[in-house]
Formats: structure tokens, C-alpha cells, sequence
């Protein structure tokens, strides 16, 4: 079985390159029929800047990003069985679960609105 490269032109691609440099990562591969989602951040998708130093506006840029390449693959966050969250600032918790929350619209999701993200450390 071969893996499907996923790509959405709505979303940045990341990693660790500068901006001029095209990253080696893919943003998502379909395996079967699972998908592998890479990290995202608070990118502007056309300047690949961080959005605001505002976690709210931060978080809502990297779910609208993830929100991209999910609808290229033809899938939604209904679709998402496990969310991994970095903070590099634990005091951010309240602000970004609200704007998670309030992004997901009453939406089920995984771990981060239900129970608390694992957190980690940058």
C-alpha cells in the first residue's frame, strides 16, 4: 500500500527551513485510510510569520491552518481521534482552551477541549 502525499494551498507547510527554502516535510500523509497530520503553528500561510504574539489569535491561526490541510484531504476535526498541544508557557493554557473551544463550536474533539492538552514545553 503506497502513502498519499497531502498538500493544501491554504496552509503554510513547516519546518526547518527559512521561508525561502521549501520544507522536506509533507503536511500530511494518508496511509490506508489513516491520516498523519504534521505540526502546525500560528503561520500566516502567505508570509509564513507568526500571526500575533496573542495566544488566542495564535491558536486560532494554527487550527484554521490544520482546518486547511484536513478539508485537502476530505476530512474535518470530526475526523481527528488524538491532538498533540506545545505551549511554550503553561500560563497560556486558560486563553488558548477558550479560543479552542470557542473554534471548535461545540464541535467533539479530542484530548484539548474535553480534558486538558498534554503540554509541553518548546
Amino acid at each position: 500500500m503506497a502513502k498519499e502525499i497531502i498538500t493544501s494551498t491554504s496552509s503554510p507547510t513547516t519546518g526547518f527551513t527559512d521561508k525561502a527554502t521549501p520544507s522536506p516535510l509533507a503536511q500530511g500523509i494518508r496511509f490506508g485510510n489513516m491520516m498523519f497530520v504534521s505540526g502546525q503553528g500560528p503561520l500566516n500561510p502567505e508570509t509564513k510569520e507568526v500571526v500575533s504574539e496573542d495566544i488566542q489569535k495564535q491558536t486560532c491561526q494554527t487550527l484554521t491552518n490544520l482546518k486547511g490541510v484536513l478539508a485537502a484531504a476530505g476530512a474535518d476535526f470530526t475526523n481527528v481521534v488524538n491532538m498533540r498541544v506545545c505551549l511554550r508557557d503553561t500560563a497560556d493554557f486558560p486563553k488558548f482552551n477558550e479560543a479552542f473551544t470557542e473554534f471548535m463550536q461545540g464541535k467533539k474533539s479530542p484530548e484539548p477541549a474535553s480534558a486538558g492538552p498534554r503540554i509541553e514545553r518548546a
